[in-house]
Protein backbone atom coordinates (compact mmCIF):
# COMPACT_ATOMS: atom_id res chain seq x y z
CA UNK A 1 0.00 0.00 0.00
CA UNK A 2 0.94 3.30 -0.41
CA UNK A 3 2.60 5.30 2.32
CA UNK A 4 -0.10 8.18 2.61
CA UNK A 5 -3.22 8.80 0.94
CA UNK A 6 -2.72 9.73 -2.46
CA UNK A 7 -5.27 11.50 -4.84
CA UNK A 8 -4.99 10.54 -8.35
CA UNK A 9 -6.99 12.70 -11.04
CA UNK A 10 -7.42 10.29 -14.37
CA UNK A 11 -8.13 12.34 -17.87
CA UNK A 12 -7.16 9.40 -19.91
CA UNK A 13 -9.03 7.32 -21.54
CA UNK A 14 -9.24 3.72 -23.30
CA UNK A 15 -6.53 1.20 -21.73
CA UNK A 16 -3.50 2.32 -20.86
CA UNK A 17 -3.98 5.12 -18.80
CA UNK A 18 -6.57 3.87 -16.75
CA UNK A 19 -5.25 0.58 -16.40
CA UNK A 20 -2.54 2.99 -14.14
CA UNK A 21 -4.95 4.82 -12.71
CA UNK A 22 -6.48 1.46 -11.62
CA UNK A 23 -3.11 0.00 -10.29
CA UNK A 24 -2.73 3.24 -7.92
CA UNK A 25 -6.25 2.32 -6.68
CA UNK A 26 -5.13 -0.92 -6.04
CA UNK A 27 -2.34 0.69 -3.88
CA UNK A 28 -4.95 2.46 -2.04
CA UNK A 29 -4.90 5.66 -3.61
CA UNK A 30 -8.03 7.92 -4.46
CA UNK A 31 -8.46 7.82 -8.22
CA UNK A 32 -10.74 10.71 -9.81
CA UNK A 33 -12.10 10.03 -13.20
CA UNK A 34 -12.48 12.79 -15.26
CA UNK A 35 -14.70 12.11 -18.10
CA UNK A 36 -16.38 14.40 -21.07
CA UNK A 37 -20.24 14.75 -20.12
CA UNK A 38 -20.78 13.73 -23.88
CA UNK A 39 -20.45 9.74 -23.18
CA UNK A 40 -17.21 9.80 -21.07
CA UNK A 41 -14.32 7.18 -21.47
CA UNK A 42 -14.66 5.81 -25.19
CA UNK A 43 -15.03 2.38 -23.93
CA UNK A 44 -18.04 2.95 -22.50
CA UNK A 45 -19.81 2.09 -26.24
CA UNK A 46 -17.08 -0.91 -26.81
CA UNK A 47 -19.52 -3.85 -26.32
CA UNK A 48 -19.29 -6.74 -27.34
CA UNK A 49 -21.88 -8.87 -29.48
CA UNK A 50 -24.38 -10.01 -27.28
CA UNK A 51 -23.10 -8.69 -24.24
CA UNK A 52 -25.54 -8.45 -21.57
CA UNK A 53 -24.08 -6.07 -18.98
CA UNK A 54 -25.40 -2.50 -18.70
CA UNK A 55 -25.16 -0.19 -21.30
CA UNK A 56 -22.33 2.04 -19.60
CA UNK A 57 -20.09 -0.73 -18.29
CA UNK A 58 -19.41 -3.09 -20.93
CA UNK A 59 -16.69 -5.68 -20.21
CA UNK A 60 -13.93 -3.59 -22.01
CA UNK A 61 -14.31 -0.64 -19.71
CA UNK A 62 -14.86 -2.49 -16.87
CA UNK A 63 -11.38 -4.31 -17.59
CA UNK A 64 -9.28 -1.12 -16.10
CA UNK A 65 -11.61 1.20 -14.53
CA UNK A 66 -12.38 -0.84 -10.99
CA UNK A 67 -12.05 1.46 -7.83
CA UNK A 68 -12.73 4.76 -9.34
CA UNK A 69 -14.95 7.93 -9.03
CA UNK A 70 -16.40 9.09 -12.09
CA UNK A 71 -17.21 12.97 -12.54
CA UNK A 72 -17.94 15.13 -15.53
CA UNK A 73 -16.23 18.00 -16.85
CA UNK A 74 -16.43 19.97 -20.07
CA UNK A 75 -12.72 21.39 -20.50
CA UNK A 76 -14.44 22.85 -23.78
CA UNK A 77 -15.30 25.14 -21.51
CA UNK A 78 -14.08 27.92 -19.13
CA UNK A 79 -16.19 26.47 -16.16
CA UNK A 80 -15.18 23.00 -16.62
CA UNK A 81 -11.50 24.36 -16.86
CA UNK A 82 -11.48 26.30 -14.08
CA UNK A 83 -13.28 23.03 -12.14
CA UNK A 84 -10.38 20.89 -13.27
CA UNK A 85 -7.52 23.44 -12.16
CA UNK A 86 -9.36 23.63 -8.41
CA UNK A 87 -9.08 19.84 -8.84
CA UNK A 88 -5.75 19.49 -9.24
CA UNK A 89 -4.66 22.06 -6.37
CA UNK A 90 -5.48 19.00 -4.12
CA UNK A 91 -4.14 16.28 -6.55
CA UNK A 92 -0.74 14.24 -6.41
CA UNK A 93 -0.83 12.95 -10.12
CA UNK A 94 -2.65 13.56 -13.11
CA UNK A 95 -2.94 11.02 -15.68
CA UNK A 96 -3.37 12.23 -19.53
CA UNK A 97 -3.73 10.59 -22.84
CA UNK A 98 -4.44 13.26 -24.76
CA UNK A 99 -4.92 13.59 -28.77
CA UNK A 100 -1.62 15.44 -29.74
CA UNK A 101 -2.19 19.22 -29.57
CA UNK A 102 -5.03 18.71 -27.06
CA UNK A 103 -3.02 19.18 -23.95
CA UNK A 104 -1.91 22.50 -25.67
CA UNK A 105 -5.69 23.34 -26.22
CA UNK A 106 -7.23 22.71 -22.56
CA UNK A 107 -3.65 24.43 -21.27
CA UNK A 108 -3.19 21.02 -19.33
CA UNK A 109 0.92 20.97 -20.68
CA UNK A 110 3.72 20.66 -18.54
CA UNK A 111 4.68 23.69 -18.42
CA UNK A 112 1.43 25.34 -17.64
CA UNK A 113 0.66 22.61 -14.81
CA UNK A 114 3.92 22.90 -13.21
CA UNK A 115 4.04 26.43 -13.05
CA UNK A 116 0.71 26.33 -11.26
CA UNK A 117 1.09 23.19 -9.40
CA UNK A 118 4.87 22.60 -8.35
CA UNK A 119 3.98 19.09 -6.54
CA UNK A 120 2.30 17.70 -9.60
CA UNK A 121 3.25 14.64 -10.92
CA UNK A 122 1.79 14.80 -14.69
CA UNK A 123 1.80 11.24 -16.19
CA UNK A 124 1.71 11.46 -20.07
CA UNK A 125 0.64 8.44 -22.52
CA UNK A 126 1.16 9.54 -26.54
CA UNK A 127 1.63 7.04 -29.54
CA UNK A 128 4.63 8.43 -30.88
CA UNK A 129 6.02 11.10 -28.50
CA UNK A 130 5.32 14.05 -27.28
CA UNK A 131 6.83 15.82 -30.56
CA UNK A 132 4.91 13.64 -33.08
CA UNK A 133 1.56 14.94 -34.01
CA UNK A 134 0.50 11.32 -34.90
CA UNK A 135 -2.00 9.79 -33.07
CA UNK A 136 -1.26 6.03 -31.90
CA UNK A 137 -3.33 3.10 -31.50
CA UNK A 138 -2.26 -0.13 -30.01
CA UNK A 139 -2.80 -2.31 -33.51
CA UNK A 140 -1.16 0.24 -35.70
CA UNK A 141 1.82 0.43 -32.92
CA UNK A 142 2.21 -3.44 -32.98
CA UNK A 143 2.56 -3.36 -36.47
CA UNK A 144 4.77 -0.89 -36.76
CA UNK A 145 7.22 -1.58 -34.05
CA UNK A 146 7.65 -5.15 -35.05
CA UNK A 147 5.28 -7.43 -33.30
CA UNK A 148 2.73 -7.88 -35.90
CA UNK A 149 5.69 -8.83 -38.45
CA UNK A 150 7.04 -11.78 -36.18
CA UNK A 151 3.64 -13.27 -35.40
CA UNK A 152 2.32 -15.72 -36.94
CA UNK A 153 3.59 -17.38 -40.12
CA UNK A 154 4.83 -16.44 -43.46
CA UNK A 155 1.75 -14.94 -44.97
CA UNK A 156 -0.17 -15.28 -42.03
CA UNK A 157 0.62 -12.61 -39.58
CA UNK A 158 -1.46 -11.57 -36.50
CA UNK A 159 -2.00 -8.81 -34.03
CA UNK A 160 -1.73 -10.46 -30.66
CA UNK A 161 -5.17 -10.70 -29.03
CA UNK A 162 -4.96 -8.43 -26.46
CA UNK A 163 -3.96 -4.34 -26.62
CA UNK A 164 -0.21 -5.53 -25.67
CA UNK A 165 1.27 -2.75 -26.15
CA UNK A 166 -1.25 -0.58 -23.86
CA UNK A 167 -0.22 -3.01 -21.46
CA UNK A 168 3.45 -2.39 -21.76
CA UNK A 169 3.45 1.54 -21.82
CA UNK A 170 0.78 1.30 -18.64
CA UNK A 171 3.62 -0.12 -16.69
CA UNK A 172 5.86 1.96 -17.59
CA UNK A 173 4.23 4.33 -16.52
CA UNK A 174 3.42 2.84 -13.77
CA UNK A 175 7.08 2.85 -12.94
CA UNK A 176 7.64 6.28 -14.10
CA UNK A 177 5.02 7.65 -11.46
CA UNK A 178 6.01 5.57 -8.43
CA UNK A 179 9.63 6.78 -9.01
CA UNK A 180 8.33 10.36 -9.27
CA UNK A 181 6.45 10.03 -6.03
CA UNK A 182 9.61 8.69 -4.33
CA UNK A 183 11.88 11.75 -5.74
CA UNK A 184 9.09 14.24 -4.42
CA UNK A 185 9.48 13.05 -1.01
CA UNK A 186 12.95 14.02 -0.75
CA UNK A 187 12.88 17.31 -2.69
CA UNK A 188 8.66 18.26 -2.61
CA UNK A 189 8.33 18.73 -6.80
CA UNK A 190 6.85 17.10 -9.13
CA UNK A 191 7.86 15.90 -12.39
CA UNK A 192 6.95 14.98 -15.77
CA UNK A 193 6.84 11.55 -16.84
CA UNK A 194 6.17 10.71 -20.71
CA UNK A 195 5.65 7.17 -22.29
CA UNK A 196 5.15 6.57 -25.88
CA UNK A 197 2.87 3.38 -27.27
CA UNK A 198 5.79 2.99 -29.60
CA UNK A 199 8.98 2.94 -27.48
CA UNK A 200 7.18 1.29 -24.93
CA UNK A 201 7.12 -1.40 -27.85
CA UNK A 202 10.41 -1.31 -28.42
CA UNK A 203 11.59 -1.86 -25.78
CA UNK A 204 9.61 -4.76 -25.39
CA UNK A 205 11.25 -6.73 -28.26
CA UNK A 206 13.42 -8.30 -25.95
CA UNK A 207 15.40 -11.05 -27.09
CA UNK A 208 13.65 -10.67 -30.65
CA UNK A 209 15.75 -7.02 -30.76
CA UNK A 210 18.89 -8.80 -30.00
CA UNK A 211 18.85 -11.18 -32.34
CA UNK A 212 18.57 -8.30 -35.18
CA UNK A 213 20.87 -5.73 -32.85
CA UNK A 214 22.93 -8.50 -31.69
CA UNK A 215 22.91 -11.89 -33.95
CA UNK A 216 22.32 -9.85 -36.88
CA UNK A 217 19.48 -11.26 -38.28
CA UNK A 218 15.91 -10.35 -39.27
CA UNK A 219 13.22 -11.80 -37.07
CA UNK A 220 10.54 -13.97 -39.43
CA UNK A 221 7.56 -15.46 -38.10
CA UNK A 222 7.52 -18.77 -37.34
CA UNK A 223 4.12 -19.42 -35.85
CA UNK A 224 4.33 -20.55 -32.18
CA UNK A 225 7.98 -22.05 -32.54
CA UNK A 226 10.88 -19.76 -30.83
CA UNK A 227 13.93 -18.47 -32.79
CA UNK A 228 16.47 -19.31 -30.41
CA UNK A 229 15.20 -22.79 -28.33
CA UNK A 230 14.08 -25.94 -29.55
CA UNK A 231 11.58 -27.42 -28.39
CA UNK A 232 9.74 -24.42 -26.74
CA UNK A 233 6.60 -23.10 -27.02
CA UNK A 234 4.86 -25.66 -29.75
CA UNK A 235 1.14 -27.35 -29.17
CA UNK A 236 1.72 -31.56 -29.18
CA UNK A 237 -2.05 -32.66 -29.28
CA UNK A 238 -2.21 -35.65 -27.77
CA UNK A 239 -4.40 -38.91 -27.95
CA UNK A 240 -6.96 -37.14 -26.36
CA UNK A 241 -7.16 -34.46 -28.86
CA UNK A 242 -5.69 -31.89 -25.53
CA UNK A 243 -2.79 -29.84 -26.58
CA UNK A 244 0.61 -29.47 -23.98
CA UNK A 245 2.90 -26.86 -25.13
CA UNK A 246 6.55 -27.40 -24.00
CA UNK A 247 9.58 -25.20 -22.73
CA UNK A 248 12.31 -27.43 -22.65
CA UNK A 249 15.06 -24.71 -21.95
CA UNK A 250 18.07 -27.24 -21.46
CA UNK A 251 19.83 -30.35 -23.02
CA UNK A 252 19.12 -32.28 -19.48
CA UNK A 253 15.49 -31.74 -19.73
CA UNK A 254 15.05 -32.44 -23.24
CA UNK A 255 17.00 -35.60 -22.80
CA UNK A 256 14.57 -36.40 -19.56
CA UNK A 257 11.79 -35.96 -22.28
CA UNK A 258 13.16 -38.37 -24.52
CA UNK A 259 13.70 -40.85 -22.03
CA UNK A 260 9.55 -40.30 -21.03
CA UNK A 261 8.67 -40.59 -24.72
CA UNK A 262 10.46 -44.06 -25.07
CA UNK A 263 12.24 -42.26 -27.71
CA UNK A 264 15.90 -42.08 -26.29
CA UNK A 265 17.73 -42.33 -29.56
CA UNK A 266 16.75 -39.03 -30.87
CA UNK A 267 18.21 -37.96 -27.27
CA UNK A 268 21.63 -39.64 -28.13
CA UNK A 269 21.75 -38.29 -31.71
CA UNK A 270 24.57 -35.68 -32.61
CA UNK A 271 21.58 -33.97 -34.58
CA UNK A 272 19.42 -33.55 -31.30
CA UNK A 273 21.95 -33.33 -28.16
CA UNK A 274 22.49 -29.71 -28.24
CA UNK A 275 20.40 -26.71 -28.10
CA UNK A 276 21.99 -25.21 -31.30
CA UNK A 277 21.96 -28.84 -32.99
CA UNK A 278 17.62 -28.65 -32.64
CA UNK A 279 17.60 -25.30 -33.76
CA UNK A 280 19.30 -26.45 -37.08
CA UNK A 281 17.18 -29.17 -36.72
CA UNK A 282 13.96 -27.97 -35.40
CA UNK A 283 11.25 -29.46 -38.46
CA UNK A 284 12.44 -33.25 -37.15
CA UNK A 285 12.51 -32.61 -33.72
CA UNK A 286 9.04 -30.89 -34.07
CA UNK A 287 7.50 -34.16 -36.29
CA UNK A 288 8.98 -36.89 -33.75
CA UNK A 289 7.76 -35.67 -30.83
CA UNK A 290 4.70 -34.82 -32.83
CA UNK A 291 3.93 -38.10 -33.12
CA UNK A 292 5.13 -39.07 -29.88
CA UNK A 293 2.50 -37.01 -28.33
CA UNK A 294 -0.36 -38.43 -30.18
CA UNK A 295 0.17 -41.93 -28.47
CA UNK A 296 0.06 -40.91 -25.26
CA UNK A 297 -2.96 -39.06 -22.95
CA UNK A 298 -2.47 -35.95 -21.83
CA UNK A 299 -3.65 -36.60 -18.52
CA UNK A 300 -1.19 -40.00 -18.20
CA UNK A 301 1.71 -37.27 -20.13
CA UNK A 302 1.32 -34.34 -17.12
CA UNK A 303 1.87 -36.25 -14.50
CA UNK A 304 4.76 -38.24 -16.75
CA UNK A 305 5.89 -34.37 -17.22
CA UNK A 306 5.78 -32.88 -13.60
CA UNK A 307 7.26 -35.80 -12.28
CA UNK A 308 10.23 -35.36 -14.42
CA UNK A 309 10.37 -31.30 -13.70
CA UNK A 310 9.78 -31.07 -17.70
CA UNK A 311 8.31 -27.44 -18.16
CA UNK A 312 4.73 -27.58 -20.20
CA UNK A 313 1.69 -25.48 -20.40
CA UNK A 314 -1.81 -26.47 -20.88
CA UNK A 315 -3.89 -25.30 -23.88
CA UNK A 316 -6.24 -23.94 -21.36
CA UNK A 317 -9.48 -21.76 -22.71
CA UNK A 318 -10.01 -18.44 -20.95
CA UNK A 319 -13.45 -20.71 -19.07
CA UNK A 320 -10.81 -22.88 -17.53
CA UNK A 321 -8.44 -20.06 -16.69
CA UNK A 322 -10.94 -18.30 -14.34
CA UNK A 323 -11.29 -21.94 -12.58
CA UNK A 324 -6.99 -22.23 -11.76
CA UNK A 325 -6.16 -20.87 -8.01
CA UNK A 326 -4.05 -18.53 -9.14
CA UNK A 327 -7.08 -16.65 -11.81
CA UNK A 328 -9.10 -17.61 -8.60
CA UNK A 329 -7.13 -15.48 -6.16
CA UNK A 330 -7.00 -12.49 -8.16
CA UNK A 331 -10.92 -12.49 -8.20
CA UNK A 332 -12.96 -9.23 -7.62
CA UNK A 333 -16.91 -9.48 -7.34
CA UNK A 334 -19.16 -6.19 -7.03
CA UNK A 335 -22.53 -5.45 -8.18
CA UNK A 336 -22.37 -8.95 -10.17
CA UNK A 337 -19.68 -7.27 -11.59
CA UNK A 338 -16.41 -9.72 -12.19
CA UNK A 339 -12.68 -8.99 -12.76
CA UNK A 340 -9.38 -9.34 -12.12
CA UNK A 341 -6.55 -7.33 -10.31
CA UNK A 342 -3.34 -5.92 -12.05
CA UNK A 343 -1.69 -5.21 -8.97
CA UNK A 344 -0.84 -9.12 -8.17
CA UNK A 345 2.45 -8.28 -6.14
CA UNK A 346 0.68 -7.21 -3.13
CA UNK A 347 -0.66 -10.27 -0.84
CA UNK A 348 -3.50 -7.71 0.61
CA UNK A 349 -4.29 -4.71 -1.98
CA UNK A 350 -7.49 -1.89 -1.47
CA UNK A 351 -10.58 -3.37 -1.64
CA UNK A 352 -12.20 -1.46 -4.63
CA UNK A 353 -15.65 -0.28 -5.91
CA UNK A 354 -17.11 -1.74 -9.11
CA UNK A 355 -16.10 0.43 -12.21
CA UNK A 356 -18.29 3.48 -12.14
CA UNK A 357 -21.39 4.57 -13.98
CA UNK A 358 -20.88 7.90 -15.93
CA UNK A 359 -20.80 10.59 -13.45
CA UNK A 360 -21.05 8.53 -10.82
CA UNK A 361 -19.79 10.23 -8.30
CA UNK A 362 -20.44 13.91 -9.69
CA UNK A 363 -22.01 15.41 -6.24
CA UNK A 364 -17.89 15.10 -4.93
CA UNK A 365 -17.18 17.48 -7.41
CA UNK A 366 -19.92 20.15 -5.42
CA UNK A 367 -17.71 18.68 -2.56
CA UNK A 368 -14.42 19.50 -3.26
CA UNK A 369 -14.83 23.39 -4.72
CA UNK A 370 -16.64 24.06 -1.72
CA UNK A 371 -13.59 23.06 0.93
CA UNK A 372 -11.10 24.98 -1.60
Amino acid sequence: MLPEKIRVVELASVLAGPSVGMFFAELGAEVIKVENPAGGDVTRSWKLLGESADEQRPAYFCAVNWGKKSICLNLNTSAGKEQLFRLLATTDVALTSFKPGDAQKFGLNWEVLHRRFPRLILGEISGYGANNPRVGYDATIQAEAGFTGINGLPGQLFKMPVALVDVLAAHQLKAGVLLALWQRSTDGLGRQVQVSLMQAAIAALVNQGANYLVGGQVPQPIGNAHPNIVPYGQPFVCADGKSLVLAVGTDKQFERLCQLLQIDDMAASENYQTNAARVKNRVAVNTRLAEAFLSRNSDELIQALENQHIPFGRMNTLAEVAQLPAARAMLMQVDQINGWRSAVFMPEPAALSAPPLLGEHQNLLAQLMAHN
